[in-house]
């Protein structure tokens, strides 16, 4: 693995929101927010990283991943969670007139979404469970996708690295437009379904503590065992990149 360097971004939410609304439809890119499992996953899979490689953005989610690149290299990486960046974007971005996809969710969180933002062209598909490895399961999801394209914003929330092989994918097709965000359980978040550490720990960077407190069985690995190698991967494999060479990754 050695000489492998990952790339992330120096946007903050405050940073990122008016770039993301002013992305537009005439062209596609999609982002990618990693947490301390992803930053792994980068070192030891290639097929993720390629993904991560095709992001038009890619920002960090991981508070401690952020506080320990400082304290090892002293490289002030500011953090844009995928959770607080949908928010935000639902919040005061998106209009009632604009078209969002939402894949993954039920029927009921898009519904729920739709009503709260008064959005008249929200399109909803919930690809089946494990459905990655089923391969016309998965065209039918690009499909429908792009058939929903263009669109303002595709919110891509079936997990990694399933979301993040979608929105890849979408580019080397070259159909869609629109922005795609990889966002995981943001929407569990967003519509009450899961709950998010309180606003004090995410400040401090314990939000892992508080998940993994919620459900040890299946985090515990991530971040027990996985966790302790960040600190060997952030000494020397990620580098900042600015936004005027990030914007050079674009459509």
């Amino acid at each position: 693995m050695t000489g492998i360097l990952h790339t992330i971004d120096d946007f903050d939410l405050a940073r990122f929101v008016p770039v993301a609304a002013a992305f537009g439809q005439d062209r596609y890119g999609f982002v990618v927010t990693p947490n301390v499992d992803h930053l792994i996953r980068c070192e030891n899979d290639r097929g993720f990283r390629e993904h991560y490689a095709a992001a038009a953005f890619v920002l960090m989610d991981s508070r401690l991943a952020s506080k320990l690149l400082r304290r090892l290299r002293n490289i002030r990486l500011p953090v844009c969670t995928g959770s607080d960046l949908t928010a935000a974007l639902f919040q005061r971005i998106i209009t009632p007139a604009d078209r969002i996809v939402v894949i993954g969710g039920s029927p009921a969180q898009a519904r729920f979404l739709a009503e709260r933002h008064h959005l008249a062209d929200l399109r909803h598909y919930n690809p089946p469970m494990g459905f990655i490895r089923d391969p016309q399961a998965v065209e039918q999801c690009l499909r429908f996708i792009e058939a929903s394209s263009p669109f303002r914003f595709c919110f891509l929330a079936v997990g990694s690295p399933q979301q993040e092989a979608l929105a890849h994918a979408l580019k080397l097709r070259g159909a869609a437009r629109g922005l795609a965000l990889c966002i995981g359980a943001s929407i569990n978040f967003l519509t009450g379904s899961e709950r998010r550490a309180p606003r004090w720990m995410q400040r401090a960077g314990l939000e892992w503590l508080y998940r993994l407190s919620q459900n040890p069985r299946r985090l515990a690995r991530r971040y027990l065992v996985q966790a302790p190698r960040l600190v060997t991967l952030l000494g020397s494999r990620f580098v900042l990149r600015l936004p005027a060479d990030s914007a050079r990754n674009l459509p």
